[in-house]
């Protein structure tokens, strides 16, 4: 997701974020030190399963963590998620609820039913309050974004329907990435 205005942030400010957030001065970040340097704007640990996912998106030596040449990438990618939540967050509540999240979705060419919305905020409400927080937030849409991916690779005339035998199903969902 791109957003006018988002620019990368010099070198330096990156190099000095990235020291910080390196606290075994390895040269990588792993998802123990990640988790520890974000926050979702409340007084909870940001999501392991998020954390998990971010560090697998931007790991480009499969190892598990993210090096400084990728690290940029990775703070735009939090940072354009966070500019992206605040928009939806209407009511500046800190956490998404149902109609927010629908809006959100719809805005990116989801159309999904108001049960499937309500199952999502279920599925990804970790603290049963009915809303979702920003960590959160990102792993649902990454989540979505990755299953649509992989069932428009079996929907070649694009109307909304497969026909899979159960093995290509189980291949397709555990060759994902999430």
């Amino acid at each position: 997701m791109a957003y006018p205005g988002n620019q990368m942030p010099n070198q330096q400010f990156l190099w000095d974020v990235f020291r910080k957030v390196d606290k075994d001065n390895s040269g990588y970040i792993s998802a123990d030190e990640l988790q520890v340097a974000l926050s979702n704007g409340t007084w909870s640990p940001f999501n392991p399963e998020t954390v998990r996912l971010m560090i697998g998106m931007f790991d480009r030596q499969n190892q598990g963590t993210v090096s400084f040449q990728d690290f940029g990438a990775l703070w735009k990618y939090v940072t354009d998620w966070q500019q992206c939540f605040r928009n939806f967050d209407k009511d500046n509540s800190g956490n998404i609820d149902k109609t927010e999240l629908k809006t959100a979705l719809t805005s990116f060419g989801y159309r999904l039913s108001d049960g499937l919305i309500d199952m999502l905020v279920r599925k990804f409400d970790r603290f049963g309050r009915g809303t979702i927080l920003f960590d959160d937030f990102i792993q649902c849409c990454v989540l979505l974004y990755t299953l649509t991916s992989a069932f428009r690779q079996h929907d070649t005339d694009m109307d909304g329907f497969i026909t899979i035998h159960y093995e290509q199903f189980l291949s397709m969902v555990f060759a994902l990435k999430v």
